[in-house]
């Protein structure tokens, strides 16, 4: 089932409607984090310490400290670290100190009840979200309470996802506590959303009904981002696939013979359905012109590396982004998104959700911000935050695999909003059982033609 995404406001909107529940949220929270704290209590020990705050979140803490009681587990309340036991072996902790309600740092003894959580050799429960996580940002406020899981009362929030949330959340698990969820604008990345959608090859098939894309960079000394690109959208069933190079000295790919290499003015001329611009592009007056001929065009195209610097830097480039009618596909990373916006990199890794949200209106595009849970959002406004991946994505080209990707989707005539969501879906459960230290991009093609045959 296809998981939503509600920002802070709305889960507050969300409660307010379900006010005259019976029995009310609390009771449901709190009997939920109960039976989960249970299962996970060792038999040998059954010691527990639940940390209430003074809010609705430490009275869910509260409620279950009772339940546990009740069931004869041993259980500490405290508020502060000066109601800890000087010698003490924990079965269990539950962070119940402060929820989605946060609005400043944690600080003085709350730190200290954190920093105590975060040292010791147990399980820790979060309820709702780990203590001094920002729910709709993923920041730590301060410090933050480092949880082995996380249960998550009536959907999930961007902040467990996305930028530190994932390092402080553990296994994460969601109690709807029975109230509607529907009428959400965000969800979970997730090929089940698309499942209508995905076109199995008939046997009446040839490759000009796969399309034709064009990657078009590789200057001076870059060409290797090209040849990665054009390498990935092959593996993802590009029917044809040519390489645009700036730096036309190269004439086969001994790898991957298949790639149709051409000067980058030639295969501005070609019949093309799609087009990527941007990997190892450069930032040069010719790189310039390539990239206002490419969002001149009225093919599908992806934006990625140079291509995106050059349009920060260019208000003629942003305009004419912004004013293009096909398919627009922005891949920037944190840095190159500040750019784009005029902002810095803190800025936009500070609420990643609206820096991704504000560069979709700018420039009229559906836009990924890549990054520790990557923002996917769609050209009218609704959003998608990535799950897969890990930290072996932080190598040099897998950037490239990722807008050839795109962009052989896109050729195979994929919409860009199923196109941006699936290709970076793809791309990060492609890493899955790779190592998250000397991870090379080219890894990538076979798991990713594996898992995208097995969902079509």
């Amino acid at each position: 089932m296809v998981s939503p995404v509600y920002l802070t406001g709305d889960i507050r909107r969300i409660e307010g409607q379900a006010r005259d529940l019976i029995p009310p949220l609390m009771e449901r929270a709190g009997a939920v984090a109960a039976e989960l704290a249970a299962r996970l209590v060792s038999d040998e020990r059954k010691d527990v310490l639940v940390l209430a705050g003074p809010g609705n979140n430490g009275g869910d803490a509260r409620i279950a400290a009772a339940l546990l009681r009740e069931r004869f587990f041993r259980v500490t309340l405290a508020t502060g670290p000066d109601e800890l036991p000087a010698t003490a072996r924990w079965s269990l902790i539950i962070d119940g100190l402060f929820g989605i309600g946060l609005k400043r740092d944690i600080e003085g003894d709350y730190a200290r009840l954190v920093d105590y959580a975060n040292r010791q050799h147990c399980p820790v429960l979060a309820l709702d979200i780990p203590s001094g996580l920002d729910s709709d940002t993923g920041r730590v406020r301060g410090s933050a309470v480092r949880a082995t899981h996380t249960l998550t009362f009536i959907a999930l929030k961007p902040g467990l996802l996305t930028l530190d949330g994932p390092d402080h959340c553990g296994e994460i698990s969601v109690a709807d506590l029975g109230v509607d969820t529907s009428g959400a604008s965000a969800w979970v990345a997730d090929p089940a959303l698309f499942k209508g959608i995905l076109k199995a090859r008939p046997h009446n098939f040839h490759k000009g009904l796969a399309g034709s894309l064009a990657i078009f960079g590789g200057a001076a000394g870059m060409t290797g981002a090209a040849l990665l690109a054009g390498r990935a959208a092959l593996k993802l069933g590009a029917g044809r696939v040519y390489l645009g190079l700036l730096d036309h000295t190269l004439h086969v790919d001994p790898v991957a013979p298949e790639l149709m290499i051409r000067h980058a003015d030639d295969a501005l001329g070609l019949d093309l359905d799609a087009m990527v611009v941007g990997p190892g592009l450069g930032t040069s007056e010719r790189a310039e012109t390539l990239v206002g001929a490419a969002l001149a065009s009225d093919m599908a195209c992806v934006v990625d590396a140079d291509a995106l610097n050059l349009i920060a830097e260019s208000e003629d480039l942003r305009k004419a982004c912004a004013r293009r009618e096909s398919e627009t596909l922005l891949t920037p990373h944190p840095a190159e998104a500040a750019r784009l916006l005029g902002s810095t990199t803190a800025a936009v890794q500070a609420d990643r959700v609206k820096a991704a949200c504000l560069l979709a209106e700018n420039l009229n595009a559906h836009v990924v911000l890549k990054g520790a849970g990557s923002i996917c959002v769609a050209r009218d406004g609704h959003w998608f935050v990535n799950r897969t991946g890990h930290a072996g994505l932080s190598s040099a080209g897998t950037g490239d695999v990722l807008a050839g990707f795109l962009g052989a989707l896109l050729a195979q005539r994929y919409s860009g909003e199923t196109s941006l969501v699936l290709g970076v879906h793809l791309h990060g459960a492609a890493a899955a059982g790779l190592p998250h230290v000397g991870l090379t991009a080219s890894e990538l093609f076979e798991p990713a033609r594996r898992i995208w045959n097995s969902w079509l």
